[in-house]
C-alpha cells in the first residue's frame, strides 16, 4: 500500500515538473552529420542583463549556447517569453567545389525549432571562375537601401565570396522584379525571419553553374507597368576596383523602359574610366557608352542590358563609386511624338523648368507611369531646365500632363541708371512657356538694383488689386510683391488685376511672383500689362498710385500685413479723386496699437491743393474720424521701434458719391468776397489817416513762443529759419506795412518788402512726410488748439520792411528802423520791387 503511494507520488513529481520545463519552453534539436548546420541561441542587440533569461540543458543553463551537428539536445528557457530576448543563427554551409552541388530547393532547416527572431545563412563555396545562380520563386525580390527596412520584417542579404573577400550584392525584400541573381565565385545568402513569421521555405533555389565573368549579374523581370530601384554593388560604400556588374531587364515588347539616375558618386580613377555601358539590342546592335553624368536613355521597347564598369582607383585617393537608379516600365505615351518648339534665343537670363507636382501626402504605395520629358527619341527625363538663348524641341511621354507643372525665373538688372531710366520692361509670361500643354506653376522676376536705383512697377489697363479679407482675390493668377530693403524683406502682399492700384514705386531689390489658379490662365495671359522701369532713389520703401473707378469701394493696407511695418518704414498712397466725387476715407480700428520706444509713428492725410489742411495722427492719439476729401490726397503711414515685437499694421477703405452743388455754398462764397472787398477799402482810408499821426512808429512786435514749422514742408521758407521763430509776427504796425511812405516824408530809406502771398503751386509730385524722426517729446499743434494771436485771412499778402544791411541794427532775426519810415500803402506796394516769397498759411 505504501509502495503504490510512492510510486504514484514520483509520478505526480514527474508529471508536475514536465508540465513546469513545458511552461518554461523546451524544445528539441536534432542535427544530423549530413546536414552540416550549426545552431548558435544567443542575447539580442539590445536586451536585459545577460542572465535575465538563461538556456538550459540537463539543467545546466548559459547565457549562449551553440550546437553543431550531429547532435540531439533537449533544451528550456528560464524566462516566459524568450522571443524578447534571444535570437537564433542557423548557419549551413554548402560544397560546390569538391563535388557535384545540390541543385534545387534550398529549405529551411532543422525543423521544431523555438519561435524567436533567428537567421538563416547559407553559406556556399565555389571557385572563383565559376558563377552560382540564385532563383527566386515569385513574387520575386525588391532591392533596398542596406538600412532601409522591410514591411513584413523578411530580409534577404546576398555577398559574393571570392577568396577572403566579401562584397554585398544587395538587400531586398519580397515583393519585387528581381528574379535571379548570378554572383562570380562563392554566395553567402542570409534570410532574416521574425520570430512569429510563418514562411516554411527559403524562396530561393540554387538553379545553374557556369563562368560570368564579372562580379555579379542581376536580372530584373517586368510584366506590366511598374518600377523598380536598384543600386550597385557595396552601395553605397563604394563599387569594387576595376569590376564589372551587368542588369539584364526581360521587358514585354509592348512596353517601353527608361533609366533615371537617382544618386551616383565617382571615384578618383587612375586607370581606366568610370562609364555605363546598354545593349539595346531592339535598336542597335553594339553597346552604347555614356557617362555617369550624362542623360540616361529613355523611352526603350524591350529587353536591354545595363552595366557598370569601374576602373584603377587612385592609391592615394581612391574615391568611392556608387550608383543608385530607377528604372520606369509604362505603357508608351504620346506615341504620335507631338514636338513643341521652345525659342528661348531672344530671351536674356530666363530660366524654366518643367518637372512633376509634389506629390500628395498619404497617397497609398501604388505605381503610376512616369511623366518624362524628352530632347530626342530616347534621352528623357523626369525634369527638364531650358536656359536663354538656346532653342529646345520637346516632346512629352505622359499620360496625364495635368502631374507636370513649370516653374521660370527671370532676371532683370540695372547697374548704371543712364543706361536703363528710360527702358520698360513687360513683366509677362513668354509665349514660349504658355503655348505649351502644361500648366504654369510660378513665374518669378528678380528685379536687381543698387541702393540709389528703385524699381516702379505700373499697371495702366488692368490695374492691381490687393488681396486682403474684406476684398479677395477671385482671378486665375496674383502677383506675390516682395522688396528686400537694407537685408530685410518687406512684403508688399499679393495682388490681382482688376482693382485701382495703378502704380507701385519701391526701394531696392524686388521679386515679383506670378502664381496660377487652374486653366483660366491660359487665356487670362494674353490680356497682362504689368510693366517695370527703373527710378530714381525714393525716400519712402513703397509708395502706392491709386485710381479707383467712381463706382468702386477700395480697400488698402499696409505692406507686412501679418508681421507688420518694420520699424521706421514710410509707405505712402497718392489717391487720385475721380471727377465730380467725394472720397470718403476711413480706417478699421480707432487706434494704431503700438507705443514706441524711440522715434514717433504718424497718420498724415493731406488734399494736394493750395491751401490744404493736413490731417496728422500720432500712435498715442485717437486715428481721424470718417474724412471727406474733395480732391486728390495722400495717405502716408510711418513706423517707429515700438516697445514690444508687435509692429503697426493699419488697414483703411474709400469709398466715393457725386459730388452736389450747394445753394448756400455759393451764396456764403459771394457775401465772403463782398466783405472782403469792404475791408481792403476801410483798410485804405485808415492808410491815409494814419501817416499823418504818426513819423516814428514801432515796427513790429516779436513773438518768440510760436512754432509754425509744418510736417513735411521743410525748405518752403526762402530765408531757411526753420529753427526758431524769429521770422514770426505777432503784431503788424502801420509803420512797418506802410514803410514805403517814409520814402516820401524824408526820401532817406529804400526798403526791401517782402511779399508774403498763400503757396498755390502743384502739390501732387510728392507724399506728405511726417515730423523728423527725435528722440525728444513731439509738440503737436491740433485744428482745435487756439492760436496766441488772431490770423490774418489766408488771401492776404503779408508786407515787412527791412532797412538795407548798412543801415540796420540786427537783434536775432528781426529787423528794426530806427530812423522810423513810414511804409507804402498794401495797394501800392504790389507795384515795388522787392523779394517775393509764398507763405504757406499755418495748419
Amino acid at each position: 500500500m505504501a509502495g503504490g503511494r510512492s510510486v504514484a507520488l514520483a509520478a505526480g513529481l514527474l508529471l508536475a515538473a514536465a508540465q513546469l520545463l513545458q511552461l518554461a519552453g523546451s524544445f528539441a534539436i536534432h542535427l544530423r552529420a549530413a546536414d552540416n548546420i550549426t545552431v548558435t541561441i544567443k542575447p539580442g542587440s539590445s536586451v536585459p542583463p545577460l542572465k535575465y533569461c538563461e538556456i538550459c540543458i540537463k539543467q545546466m543553463c548559459k547565457s549562449e549556447l551553440r550546437i553543431t551537428a550531429p547532435v540531439k539536445e533537449d533544451i528550456a528557457f528560464k524566462c516566459k517569453t524568450p522571443e524578447k530576448y534571444l535570437v537564433m543563427e542557423i548557419q549551413k554551409n554548402i560544397d560546390c567545389m569538391s563535388g557535384p552541388c545540390p541543385f534545387g530547393d534550398v529549405h529551411l532547416q532543422p525543423s521544431g525549432l523555438p519561435r524567436l527572431n533567428r537567421t538563416y545563412i547559407w553559406d556556399v563555396k565555389a571557385n572563383k571562375k565559376v558563377g552560382l545562380e540564385l532563383k527566386f520563386s515569385t513574387p520575386w525580390l525588391r532591392q533596398i537601401r542596406p538600412t532601409d527596412t522591410c514591411p513584413d520584417l523578411i530580409t534577404y542579404s546576398i555577398s559574393s565570396c571570392i577568396d577572403t573577400t566579401r562584397v554585398s550584392i544587395g538587400t531586398f525584400c519580397r515583393n519585387g522584379s528581381v528574379s535571379r541573381i548570378k554572383v562570380q565565385g562563392g554566395v553567402v545568402l542570409a534570410l532574416q525571419l521574425p520570430w512569429n513569421s510563418d514562411l516554411t521555405t527559403s524562396g530561393f533555389n540554387i538553379a545553374n553553374r557556369s563562368s560570368i565573368k564579372r562580379l555579379c549579374i542581376i536580372e530584373s523581370t517586368f510584366k506590366g507597368e511598374t518600377s523598380a530601384t536598384l543600386m550597385s554593388a557595396n552601395y553605397p560604400l563604394g563599387f569594387p576596383q576595376d569590376e564589372l556588374m551587368t542588369w539584364q531587364f526581360v521587358v514585354p515588347s509592348n512596353l517601353r523602359s527608361s533609366v533615371i539616375f537617382r544618386n551616383y558618386s565617382l571615384s578618383n580613377c587612375e586607370r581606366k574610366e568610370e562609364r555605363v555601358e546598354y545593349y539595346l539590342p531592339a535598336l542597335y546592335s553594339s553597346p552604347e557608352v555614356f557617362k555617369l553624368s550624362d542623360k540616361q536613355p529613355a523611352n526603350i521597347p524591350g529587353n536591354f542590358n545595363l552595366s557598370l564598369q569601374g576602373c584603377d582607383h587612385d592609391d592615394q585617393n581612391p574615391g568611392i563609386l556608387s550608383l543608385l537608379f530607377r528604372i520606369v516600365v509604362q505603357y508608351p505615351q504620346n506615341e504620335e511624338n507631338v514636338t513643341y518648339l521652345i525659342d528661348l534665343r531672344k530671351e536674356r537670363d530666363i530660366s524654366i523648368t518643367i518637372q512633376p507636382k509634389s506629390p500628395h501626402s498619404g497617397r497609398p504605395l501604388q505605381f503610376e507611369p512616369e511623366c518624362l520629358i524628352c530632347k530626342d527619341l530616347r534621352i528623357c527625363e523626369r525634369n527638364v531646365t531650358l536656359t536663354s538663348g538656346n532653342m529646345y524641341e520637346i516632346f512629352f511621354q505622359c499620360y496625364d500632363l495635368e502631374r507636370l507643372r513649370i516653374t521660370a525665373e527671370k532676371t532683370i538688372a540695372c547697374w548704371d541708371l543712364r543706361h536703363c531710366q528710360k527702358k520698360i520692361y513687360d513683366l509677362t509670361v513668354p509665349r514660349a512657356i504658355s503655348q505649351l500643354p502644361v500648366r504654369l506653376d510660378k513665374f518669378t522676376w528678380k528685379l536687381l538694383a543698387p541702393e540709389e536705383i528703385n524699381v516702379e512697377i505700373i499697371s495702366p489697363s488692368l490695374k492691381l488689386q490687393q488681396h486682403i479679407q474684406d476684398q479677395m482675390c477671385n482671378k486665375s493668377y496674383s502677383y506675390d510683391i516682395v522688396s528686400t530693403t537694407q537685408g530685410k524683406e518687406l512684403k508688399l502682399g499679393i495682388f490681382c488685376p482688376g482693382g485701382s492700384i495703378e502704380k507701385i514705386q519701391m526701394r531696392d531689390n524686388i521679386t515679383i511672383s506670378l502664381k496660377t489658379y487652374g486653366r483660366g490662365f491660359l487665356n487670362d495671359s494674353l490680356n497682362q500689362d504689368l510693366k517695370m522701369s527703373f527710378v530714381p532713389f525714393i525716400k519712402e520703401e513703397c509708395i502706392f498710385t491709386v485710381t479707383p473707378d467712381p463706382k468702386a469701394q477700395v480697400y488698402l493696407q499696409t505692406p507686412n500685413w501679418f508681421e507688420g511695418l518694420p520699424p521706421y518704414v514710410s509707405v505712402s498712397w497718392n489717391i487720385t479723386v475721380p471727377r465730380k466725387q467725394v472720397a470718403r476715407l476711413a480706417f478699421l480700428k480707432e487706434r494704431m496699437d503700438i507705443t514706441c520706444e524711440t522715434g514717433r509713428a504718424y497718420v498724415n492725410i493731406k488734399e494736394q491743393k493750395p491751401k490744404a489742411e493736413e490731417t496728422v495722427r500720432r500712435e498715442d492719439e485717437l486715428l481721424p474720424e470718417p474724412l471727406h476729401m474733395y480732391h486728390h490726397f495722400w495717405v502716408n503711414i510711418s513706423n517707429c521701434k515700438p516697445v514690444t515685437k508687435k509692429q503697426l499694421s493699419l488697414q483703411f477703405w474709400v469709398t466715393f458719391v457725386s459730388q452736389k452743388t450747394d445753394l448756400s455754398l455759393i451764396i456764403a462764397v459771394v457775401v465772403g468776397v463782398a466783405g472782403a472787398l469792404s475791408i481792403i477799402g476801410i483798410i485804405i482810408c485808415c492808410t491815409r489817416k494814419k501817416k499823418k499821426e504818426s513819423q516814428n512808429p514801432n515796427v513790429g512786435t516779436y513773438n518768440a513762443n510760436i512754432n509754425t514749422q509744418m510736417p513735411g514742408r521743410h525748405g518752403l521758407f526762402k530765408k531757411r529759419r526753420q529753427d526758431n521763430d524769429s521770422h514770426v509776427y505777432a503784431v503788424i504796425d502801420d509803420a512797418m506795412v506802410y514803410g514805403d511812405l517814409l520814402k516820401e516824408y524824408n526820401g532817406s530809406v529804400n526798403p526791401e518788402v517782402d511779399v508774403y502771398r498763400p503757396f498755390d503751386g502743384p502739390m501732387g509730385d510728392t507724399p506728405p512726410t511726417p515730423p523728423p524722426i527725435s528722440f525728444k517729446k513731439a509738440t503737436k499743434i491740433s485744428n482745435s488748439e487756439e492760436l496766441p494771436f488772431c490770423p490774418e485771412r489766408d488771401s492776404e499778402p503779408y508786407t515787412f520792411a527791412h532797412r538795407k544791411p548798412e543801415e540796420t541794427t540786427s537783434n536775432g532775426d528781426t529787423s528794426v528802423n530806427s530812423t522810423g519810415d513810414v511804409g507804402m500803402s498794401l495797394l501800392e506796394s504790389k507795384e515795388q520791387e522787392g523779394l517775393v516769397v509764398q507763405l504757406m498759411p499755418k495748419e
